[in-house]
């Protein structure tokens, strides 16, 4: 089984498992997440969910090769509907994080409340490398929590970045030490979070992510508008080509030929 889960008590545990690639995720895996978020969303028997993959590996994101056999199309598409539950559980979200933590294996960490991360993780928000855009609402969500100047440092040069440099921005908890202390940990807080009374808990996770929560709905839809069309792109091709032979993309054609992007939308414009 590629994702596990379990209940222990009020904590709902889901297990990305698949360590021969290192936790890529492909649709049927999203499909899984999706469903077992729904799941614990609806079972009032579950009091916080708790995410982790391996003592080495949390995911390397998505399964490129899974993914250019069956791109996303719209918001129900199998990742469309683990973003979708996953940025609307209504109840708090702890996660332990080791190793590779690339693409949406660092942008779901935005819809975590609590995030644990090994010493040694390897943070990587890549998607402007392979002529995508962000994904997961993070086009919204990095520059609220680490303001504009560092959000474009992570997502325009796409470059890996260091746990040290995450707690630094404020997108992990706590930063401990390697091998299973990030679980150890997350474990520990999921079990305190349990104990907590159910109602006050939910009620104050949603108070925080109100004010944004409109918003946050209508940048997800934007951004898979985009990331859809983007995918179709000149450029996407080379970028995809490029990576399965193993060679540095050449973008100066494309750059050529470039059309104008598509026009913003209205959630987009500045307000005067």
């Amino acid at each position: 089984m590629q994702i596990l889960t379990s209940r222990d008590g009020g904590v709902f545990r889901l297990q990305i498992n698949r360590p021969e690639k290192r936790n890529a995720l492909t649709n049927g895996m999203y499909d899984t997440m999706a469903s077992a978020l729904e799941k614990a969303a609806d079972d009032p028997g579950v009091r916080v969910v708790l995410i982790h993959g391996q003592l080495d590996a949390f995911s390397s994101g998505n399964d490129l090769q899974d993914f250019v056999q069956a791109p996303p199309t719209n918001e129900d598409s199998p990742v469309g509907r683990f973003i979708t539950a996953i940025s609307l559980a209504p109840k708090p979200i702890v996660a332990a994080v080791a190793g590779p933590a690339v693409g949406i294996g660092t942008s779901m960490l935005l819809h975590c409340d609590l995030v644990y991360a090994a010493e040694g993780t390897r943070f990587q928000l890549p998607f402007v490398n392979l002529a995508l855009l962000p994904e997961a609402g993070s086009s919204l969500l990095l520059p609220q929590r680490v303001g504009h100047l560092r959000a474009a440092e992570l997502l325009m040069l796409g470059e890996p970045f260091s746990a040290a440099k995450a707690l630094q921005f404020g997108l992990v908890t706590e930063v401990v030490a390697d091998g299973d202390a990030a679980l150890q940990a997350a474990e520990a807080a999921a079990t305190k979070l349990a104990a907590k009374p159910p109602t006050a808990l939910q009620l104050t996770k949603r108070l925080m992510k109100a004010p944004h929560a409109e918003r946050l709905a209508a940048q997800v839809a934007d951004e898979t508008s985009h990331f859809v069309e983007q995918l179709r792109s000149p450029e996407a091709a080379e970028a995809f080509k490029a990576f399965f032979e193993k060679r540095a993309p050449d973008f100066s054609a494309s750059a050529e030929r470039a059309s104008p992007p598509s026009k913003i939308s209205q959630s987009e414009r500045p307000h005067v």
